[in-house]
């Protein structure tokens, strides 16, 4: 199905500024179907003035609708539908006396022409199901009422309501509450749904007849004075407004739109959204993230100070062998710091592993040679990943490159390099040296290191990958090549 843009690019000649307020209005008039209980179809004149092309559509979800099949993107030839060509070359709403039968259902149209400044783009067809109508509602009468203003703000071009910032993800449908203010401010009309939402929030009392700005101020948190002296102003209807006010008991979402056809305000229609619910289960999210944050901090501190005790053994033993095998255990202990380092500073599990690659670098080399001049050096990128992927990861890079300064590197110099290739699901690590390569005959099968044996471990067992070790191929050094599945086992 083409989209609004490519109806207006391939078969209009209107302005990109035209578009850009179309998207405006179509982004926005959901409220408009809900509230008239029907479809909308936005027809666009064509650049040839041959006909209308269907750029949008939007179908009810307050009543049964009136189009079963999709017409963005179908063409009427003029002459075919007449009421749509009069709104256009008129600029005017215009309505059909007598119903449209469409597969045995009878439809009611109306046109409403779509007004930027003194310019009208398209017309919105508004198409209504009568198979289901009834004598109507007080509700129902508000929302008929409520989209008449809006369909003549639309067709002067007061509607959508410039300088408007609203979040359409979380903001109040018509179905969450409504209600209807007049021109003083004054509640003339709320819906069961809206009142239910302020009696959650502290009312007692019946919000019709009341003053909306004056019942909303008395009802927020009384420990937020200064937004409390700007509550009246925010939903007195004057200005579209998107707010939020809560207090102990509950937490509402209001959007306040001014109703001003032919330029004159007759009120206001405010919508109502009860994210009490919403709220709660965020702050508790949060709240876990904080905990788990700091989990990872003390557990970052308690492997430090495992580490530094460490080093204290070690420096009291007279033993080269001993002394090796402690720093080889501090050097470990830090790597696993260094992840939950990171962890202690994210606001979820994963990890941006460049980061923890560059410090198991450094430390690898103070640890193991503080006096040599090796250069570590990481090209690529590592990107995100998961905590327990990254803590396998890092053992691994720091058991490699520490055999490769230790080992590979001649007399203390020399340069290490870690290469990071993520793509196709597929991450490849190769660590290379320039340093006297290995041994003759040197099998890592068999080879009793426990550094290559945490190597072969973690990454066949934990990663699922596999690795390889050898020669470089064009010059004197060694090369490690690690291969694991971009992602959790």
């Amino acid at each position: 199905m083409p989209s609004l843009d490519d109806v207006v690019r391939h078969h209009t000649d209107l302005s990109a500024e035209d578009l850009e307020w179309l998207h405006m209005l179509v982004a926005d008039w959901q409220l408009l179907a809900d509230l008239s209980f029907a479809d909308l179809v936005l027809w666009l004149p064509d650049s040839d003035n041959r006909g209308f092309w269907v750029g949008a559509q939007m179908r009810p979800t307050t009543g049964p609708t009136a189009h079963l099949t999709d017409l963005v993107g179908t063409f009427s030839a003029r002459g075919r539908r007449a009421l749509v060509e009069l709104a256009f070359d008129e600029g005017r709403i215009c309505r059909e006396g007598d119903p449209e039968w469409r597969d045995e259902v009878p439809v009611r149209i109306e046109c409403i022409p779509v007004r930027r400044s003194d310019r009208v783009l398209g017309v919105i067809a508004r198409n209504t199901n009568l198979l289901s109508v009834r004598t109507p509602s007080r509700l129902e009468l508000t929302y008929l009422q409520t989209a008449t203003d809006l369909a003549r703000m639309i067709s002067e071009g007061r509607f959508p309501l410039r300088g408007e910032r609203v979040d359409l993800g979380s903001a109040p449908r018509v179905g969450d509450g409504l209600v209807r203010l007049d021109a003083a401010g004054m509640v003339t009309y709320a819906s069961p749904n809206a009142q239910s939402a302020y009696r959650r929030i502290g009312l007692t009392a019946d919000l019709v007849g009341a003053s909306f700005s004056t019942v909303t101020a008395g009802l927020v948190r009384p420990s937020s004075q200064p937004v409390d002296e700007a509550i009246g102003a925010l939903v007195s209807g004057r200005a579209p407004r998107d707010t939020e006010v809560e207090n102990e008991a509950a937490t509402l979402i209001l959007r306040v739109i001014p109703l001003m056809p032919a330029g004159r305000s007759v009120g206001a229609l405010v919508l109502i959204r009860d994210v009490t619910d919403l709220r709660r289960r965020e702050r508790e999210l949060l709240t876990k993230e904080a905990t788990i944050r700091e989990i990872h901090h003390r557990v970052k501190n308690n492997l430090q100070t495992v580490a530094a005790l460490l080093r204290l053994q070690a420096r009291r033993l007279t033993t080269s062998d001993g002394r090796y095998a402690l720093e080889e255990a501090v050097r470990r202990v830090g790597t696993i710091a260094i992840v939950h380092e990171t962890l202690s500073q994210s606001y979820d599990e994963l990890v941006d592993f460049d980061e923890v690659a560059d410090q198991v670098l450094a430390m690898v080399v103070e640890v193991s040679t503080p006096e040599s001049r090796v250069r570590p050096r990481r090209q690529g990128s590592f990107g995100q990943l998961n905590a327990g992927m990254a803590t396998s990861l890092a053992m691994v890079i720091t058991e490699v490159t520490q055999n490769a300064v230790q080992h590979g590197v001649s007399h203390g110099k020399g340069s290490v390099e870690v290469a990071a290739d993520r793509r196709a699901g597929r991450l490849r690590v190769v660590v290379e040296d320039d340093g006297k390569g290995l041994p003759e005959g040197f099998d890592p099968e068999q080879s009793g290191s426990l550094g290559l044996q945490i190597v072969r471990t973690l990454v066949i067992s934990e990663l699922g990958g596999q690795f390889s070790i050898g020669p470089r191929p064009d010059s004197p050094g060694t090369r490690v090549v690690l291969d694991v599945p971009d992602g959790p086992r």
